[in-house]
């Protein structure tokens, strides 16, 4: 019997339910992940959008934290998107004093980079050499402000004020955007961490 690899997503704050729609319009099976019992049947993670702060505390309640970061260090593919890029980096700009994080990007990331909910947009992206734009979806998203020598730029934004500007990464195991591919149709991402998740030794 064929096993179809399974992906889960954090499912304590955020916008769960649409990345396990994705998931599954990808053909993988996509499960909530509350447990350090549900983190041993995945064979990768996705940290979806919503309040980091929040997020990794409620992490550090359900003792999620250490076995997450843990994973990350021994090469299990994680894709983080808006605030789960913020929980993926090593460095935060304009953070609370006590902002942790789950780590393992080499990157410089400032939170709320383009202000606040109600300055929320939508703007066409380039996604690695895909001819075809990718519709960005931007929330209280962050930004990267930097990156180390082995992390690879797959997005950036297309025009406007901020055209050029890196807004979504990858190195080794983790992949992160600043935008919300789960609230759009177009599934290219999502198929992208699928491809990492089904090349990797998980």
């Amino acid at each position: 019997m064929v096993t179809r690899t399974t992906i889960g997503v954090l499912a304590l704050q955020g916008g769960v339910r649409e990345h396990l729609v994705a998931l599954d319009l990808c053909g993988v099976s996509a499960v909530p992940v509350k447990t350090v019992e549900q983190l041993d049947l995945i064979q990768g993670l996705i940290l979806p959008g919503g309040e980091s702060t929040t997020i990794i505390k409620l992490a550090s309640q359900y003792e999620l934290v250490e076995p997450i970061k843990e994973r990350i260090r021994s090469g299990f593919p994680v894709f983080g998107s808006c605030a789960g890029m913020i929980l993926l980096a090593d460095h935060i700009e304009a953070g609370t004093a006590d902002q942790e994080t789950f780590g393992g990007l080499d990157a410089v990331v400032q939170r709320n980079a383009f202000g606040r909910q109600t300055e929320s947009f939508e703007t066409p992206l380039r996604l690695d050499n895909d001819m075809a734009p990718f519709p960005g979806v931007f929330i209280r998203a962050p930004l990267v402000m930097s990156v180390g020598s082995g992390v690879n730029v797959i997005s950036t934004i297309e025009g406007g004020a901020y055209a050029g500007r890196v807004v979504g990464i990858e190195q080794e195991n983790l992949m992160a955007t600043a935008f919300h591919p789960e609230l759009t149709p177009d599934l290219r991402v999502h198929h992208r961490f699928v491809k990492m998740v089904n090349e990797s030794q998980w």
